[in-house]
């Protein structure tokens, strides 16, 4: 095999790479008033559908407390809202509304356009933006593949 080829070198490369790329999109500030505690949650709940406190905290790995006065920050904001939980009327399911999926979006879309303008402003060639998009998908994929 090609060292050019090699599974586990090309998979460093592309752990490094795109690691890279989030933490600095990540770092960067943006207009939107989320953190990342909010961001996560919201993120979460949009995915994956009506969660408890609870639940939410131990998919991102947090504390109870921690996740109660995230949710608490986005529930006084309009973003999520609690409903008691059909199944056990003692316990209450959050969910994204629809001012908290906007929210998302244009945060989701502000980091789009600061990575849009680092290709348009970077100095890539034609060649090389036709690699970016063609990775996109292959990186979808692979993720599927994890």
């Amino acid at each position: 095999m090609d060292d050019d080829q090699d599974p586990g070198a090309i998979a460093a490369s592309l752990l490094a790479g795109v690691g890279a790329l989030v933490r600095r999109a990540r770092q960067v500030p943006l207009d939107g008033g989320l953190t990342m505690p909010e961001r996560t949650a919201l993120s979460v709940l949009d995915r994956s559908g009506p969660a408890t406190s609870s639940e939410l905290a131990r998919q991102v790995q947090i504390t109870a407390q921690a996740m109660g006065s995230t949710l608490a920050g986005l529930r006084d904001r309009g973003l999520v809202e609690r409903r008691p939980d059909p199944d056990d009327r003692r316990r209450a399911l959050l969910t994204v509304t629809e001012a908290g999926r906007r929210a998302l979006d244009d945060k989701r879309n502000a980091r789009a356009e600061l990575v849009a303008r680092a290709m348009a402003d970077g100095g890539f060639t034609r060649a090389e933006l036709e690699q970016l998009a063609a990775a996109g998908p292959l990186l979808e994929r692979l993720a599927q593949q994890i």
